[in-house]
């Protein structure tokens, strides 16, 4: 049985209570340290909502997934700091229509 962050529900994998920055749309979800691109991409599947992935403990760049409505999209290079990562994660989802 998979340990926290991660539940069961209705026979899925879902991240357990993840924040969220909402201060401007599309509303962004903050994955905590530690969860696998697995568990993100099984949790995108169901939510549908775009997700902030942290860096590596060994160091790198913030990414972004967000869900095309057919697969698991990943825009890597958003930098160290998770304030400019969700800034521009989320130009870039505007730019793409996905808000």
């Amino acid at each position: 049985m998979p340990t926290a962050p991660y539940h069961l529900l209705s026979g899925s994998l879902m991240l357990d209570n993840l924040e969220f920055d909402d201060s401007d749309s599309p509303a962004i979800g903050l994955v905590p340290p530690g969860v696998s691109w697995a568990q993100v991409r099984d949790h995108i599947k169901i939510a549908h909502h775009s997700l902030l992935v942290p860096p590596p403990a060994d160091g790198g760049d913030f990414a972004g997934a967000y869900w095309t409505g057919t697969e698991m999209v990943v825009i890597d290079d958003l930098g160290p700091d998770q304030d400019e990562a969700i800034d521009d994660f989320r130009a870039v989802l505007q730019d793409l229509g996905e808000t």
